[in-house]
């Protein structure tokens, strides 16, 4: 059997990043046949993320590994730190330029329309950032994840488990994909279905909504 081509998978991290933003991909890409995966930022070590209690590890510096085969970009609150970084930036955009598979989780979508990657894309973000989109120069889409060539964005925090596993099928195979969904055990059965705007109760969504950085969204 041939085997495939390695795909070096680098994840970036920031300070204040959403850890299930980084974990629920990278629970699917590592299973992926000839995949590498680095956790890369602009520091080695650890990498605390929202909330404080929890740290991942930075393997790799952003100059370490400036052409990956696949990026992919977190979100969460330190996001918006990290959309004035210019090493953040700058190396977002080689990346693009060398052909790279540029992919987001939640808000990350952000991060990268701030490097000027969304521009004339179609894309998706987390629900209440949904309107952000626009600024940036994107048609935004309100879908679980969206293709748009080899820029892979997805809807909030756990959207980003479906959007790996798709992403993994066009990576290698549908089959493959249907193997890592059954080796992870990924059946979700949630006990409510609060999960989207559309599906929650309208008083929680404005509650949510009144928390947020996002007000205005819809």
């Amino acid at each position: 059997m041939t085997q495939p081509q390695p795909t070096h998978i680098a994840i970036l991290l920031f300070d204040n990043v959403d850890a299930m933003d980084v974990v629920g991909p990278y629970e699917v890409l590592r299973w992926l046949p000839g995949a590498r995966v680095s956790f890369v930022s602009t520091r080695v070590g650890p990498i605390h993320t929202e909330g404080g209690g929890l740290a991942l590890v930075a393997d790799s510096l952003l100059s370490d590994l400036p052409r990956p085969d696949v990026l992919l970009v977190p979100g969460g609150s330190g996001e918006l730190q990290a959309r004035d970084n210019p090493q953040i930036r700058s190396w977002l955009q080689e990346a693009a330029a060398a052909d790279a598979w540029i992919v987001s989780v939640c808000t990350g979508a952000l991060l990268l329309g701030s490097a000027g990657l969304l521009r004339g894309k179609r894309a998706t973000t987390y629900w209440m950032a949904i309107d952000e989109l626009a600024q940036f120069g994107a048609t935004a889409v309100r879908e679980r994840y969206v293709f748009d060539g080899k820029l892979v964005t997805s809807a909030g925090v756990s959207a980003g488990i479906d959007m790996a596993l798709a992403l993994a099928a066009a990576l290698r195979s549908e089959e493959t994909a249907k193997a890592i969904q059954l080796a992870i055990e990924y059946a979700p059965r949630p006990p409510f279905d609060s999960g989207s705007p559309a599906t929650a109760p309208a008083d929680l969504v404005t509650r949510l909504r009144s928390l947020s950085r996002f007000k205005q969204s819809a």
